[in-house]
Protein backbone atom coordinates (compact mmCIF):
# COMPACT_ATOMS: atom_id res chain seq x y z
CA UNK A 1 0.00 0.00 0.00
CA UNK A 2 1.21 3.52 -1.05
CA UNK A 3 1.69 5.87 1.95
CA UNK A 4 1.34 9.74 2.07
CA UNK A 5 4.19 11.82 2.69
CA UNK A 6 2.21 13.94 5.17
CA UNK A 7 -0.71 13.80 6.67
CA UNK A 8 -2.71 16.74 8.47
CA UNK A 9 -5.76 16.08 10.98
CA UNK A 10 -7.18 19.63 12.39
CA UNK A 11 -9.29 18.79 14.92
CA UNK A 12 -9.39 20.38 18.87
CA UNK A 13 -10.22 16.86 20.53
CA UNK A 14 -7.40 15.90 21.98
CA UNK A 15 -8.62 12.62 23.00
CA UNK A 16 -9.34 11.97 19.39
CA UNK A 17 -5.88 13.60 18.06
CA UNK A 18 -4.42 11.63 20.08
CA UNK A 19 -6.02 8.00 19.13
CA UNK A 20 -5.58 9.26 15.71
CA UNK A 21 -2.10 9.71 15.58
CA UNK A 22 -1.26 6.20 17.21
CA UNK A 23 -3.49 4.76 14.16
CA UNK A 24 -1.56 6.90 11.76
CA UNK A 25 1.72 5.28 13.01
CA UNK A 26 0.62 1.89 13.60
CA UNK A 27 -1.11 1.82 10.06
CA UNK A 28 2.12 3.71 8.75
CA UNK A 29 0.14 5.32 5.98
CA UNK A 30 2.64 8.80 6.58
CA UNK A 31 5.52 9.59 7.13
CA UNK A 32 4.79 12.34 8.53
CA UNK A 33 1.45 13.84 10.44
CA UNK A 34 0.50 17.59 11.15
CA UNK A 35 -2.13 18.39 13.79
CA UNK A 36 -4.06 21.78 14.04
CA UNK A 37 -6.34 22.33 17.05
CA UNK A 38 -8.39 24.97 14.84
CA UNK A 39 -9.18 25.63 11.38
CA UNK A 40 -7.50 29.02 11.50
CA UNK A 41 -4.03 27.74 12.64
CA UNK A 42 -4.41 25.26 9.64
CA UNK A 43 -5.19 27.82 7.13
CA UNK A 44 -2.29 30.19 8.07
CA UNK A 45 0.14 26.95 7.75
CA UNK A 46 -1.15 26.65 4.22
CA UNK A 47 -1.35 30.35 3.42
CA UNK A 48 2.40 30.35 4.80
CA UNK A 49 3.78 27.29 2.54
CA UNK A 50 1.31 27.94 -0.39
CA UNK A 51 4.19 27.70 -2.77
CA UNK A 52 6.24 24.81 -0.82
CA UNK A 53 4.66 21.80 -1.75
CA UNK A 54 7.16 19.45 -0.14
CA UNK A 55 5.72 20.97 3.21
CA UNK A 56 2.19 21.01 2.50
CA UNK A 57 -0.09 17.91 3.30
CA UNK A 58 -1.50 14.79 0.80
CA UNK A 59 -4.05 14.04 3.31
CA UNK A 60 -6.58 15.80 5.53
CA UNK A 61 -8.81 14.95 8.37
CA UNK A 62 -11.19 17.96 9.07
CA UNK A 63 -13.26 17.96 11.86
CA UNK A 64 -16.12 20.40 11.73
CA UNK A 65 -16.81 21.73 15.20
CA UNK A 66 -14.24 23.57 16.34
CA UNK A 67 -13.21 26.71 17.95
CA UNK A 68 -12.14 29.89 16.28
CA UNK A 69 -12.20 28.64 12.82
CA UNK A 70 -14.45 25.62 11.93
CA UNK A 71 -14.28 22.89 9.53
CA UNK A 72 -16.44 25.07 7.19
CA UNK A 73 -14.58 28.24 7.89
CA UNK A 74 -11.38 26.69 7.30
CA UNK A 75 -12.96 25.13 3.65
CA UNK A 76 -13.99 28.64 2.69
CA UNK A 77 -10.77 30.27 3.39
CA UNK A 78 -8.89 26.48 1.42
CA UNK A 79 -11.57 26.82 -1.74
CA UNK A 80 -9.51 30.47 -2.23
CA UNK A 81 -5.97 29.34 -2.17
CA UNK A 82 -6.80 26.10 -3.26
CA UNK A 83 -5.92 26.75 -7.23
CA UNK A 84 -2.29 28.28 -5.99
CA UNK A 85 -1.72 24.69 -4.37
CA UNK A 86 0.25 22.73 -7.24
CA UNK A 87 -0.32 19.47 -5.72
CA UNK A 88 -3.21 17.14 -5.10
CA UNK A 89 -4.42 17.68 -1.22
CA UNK A 90 -7.63 14.95 -0.34
CA UNK A 91 -9.87 16.35 2.49
CA UNK A 92 -11.83 14.22 4.61
CA UNK A 93 -14.59 15.44 6.89
CA UNK A 94 -14.32 13.51 9.84
CA UNK A 95 -17.09 14.20 12.62
CA UNK A 96 -19.36 12.77 15.28
CA UNK A 97 -22.17 14.48 13.64
CA UNK A 98 -24.81 12.95 11.35
CA UNK A 99 -27.06 15.77 10.69
CA UNK A 100 -27.77 14.97 6.77
CA UNK A 101 -27.17 19.14 6.54
CA UNK A 102 -23.72 18.21 6.89
CA UNK A 103 -23.37 16.04 4.72
CA UNK A 104 -25.08 17.75 1.90
CA UNK A 105 -22.89 21.03 2.91
CA UNK A 106 -19.63 18.72 2.16
CA UNK A 107 -20.67 17.43 -0.79
CA UNK A 108 -21.19 21.08 -2.05
CA UNK A 109 -17.50 21.44 -1.79
CA UNK A 110 -15.85 19.47 -4.51
CA UNK A 111 -12.23 19.42 -2.70
CA UNK A 112 -14.21 17.41 0.15
CA UNK A 113 -13.67 13.80 -0.90
CA UNK A 114 -16.06 11.98 1.95
CA UNK A 115 -17.78 12.40 5.13
CA UNK A 116 -16.44 9.72 7.56
CA UNK A 117 -18.28 9.91 11.28
CA UNK A 118 -16.52 9.06 14.64
CA UNK A 119 -15.04 7.34 15.53
CA UNK A 120 -12.31 6.50 12.74
CA UNK A 121 -10.20 3.31 13.06
CA UNK A 122 -7.40 1.53 11.09
CA UNK A 123 -9.84 -0.36 8.46
CA UNK A 124 -11.20 3.46 7.79
CA UNK A 125 -8.09 4.94 7.60
CA UNK A 126 -6.83 2.31 5.62
CA UNK A 127 -10.35 2.25 2.95
CA UNK A 128 -9.23 6.13 2.46
CA UNK A 129 -6.16 5.25 1.04
CA UNK A 130 -6.99 2.66 -0.89
CA UNK A 131 -9.51 4.84 -2.62
CA UNK A 132 -7.09 7.25 -2.88
CA UNK A 133 -4.22 5.08 -4.45
CA UNK A 134 -7.29 3.96 -6.66
CA UNK A 135 -7.38 7.25 -7.95
CA UNK A 136 -3.93 8.27 -8.00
Amino acid sequence: MKKFDIACVIDDDDIYTFTVKRIIANSQIADKTLFFPNGKLAIDFFNEYVHQTDSLPDLILLDINMPVLDGWQFMDEFVKIHPLIAKKVTIYIVSSSIDEADFAKARSYEQISDFIVKPINVAKLQKMVEVLNAEA
